[in-house]
């Protein structure tokens, strides 16, 4: 029993709005998660240490930019 057939051809899509949404949502989660965790940090030293606010906000500082050197764009490899 063959089935309807139809226009779709395996393979032959333009998928290219996919792979930029696609894109687009793993770097606002990356960047957002290192931005609520600095937050986070922050807030923790703040109200549950003695750093007070200087200590506090270097400290998150130093995570937000450790994060960005870390999370930041690789080049390609050449093949």
């Amino acid at each position: 029993m063959a089935g309807a057939s139809s226009d779709y051809q395996r393979g032959n899509m333009d998928i290219a709005e996919q792979t930029a949404t696609f894109h687009l949502v793993m770097g606002m989660t990356k960047w957002g998660s290192l931005v609520i965790a600095a937050g986070v940090l922050f807030f923790t030293l703040l109200f549950c240490t003695h750093t007070g606010f200087l200590g506090s906000a270097i400290s998150a500082i130093v995570m937000v930019v450790l994060g960005v050197l870390v999370l930041r764009d690789k080049p390609a490899d050449a093949h």
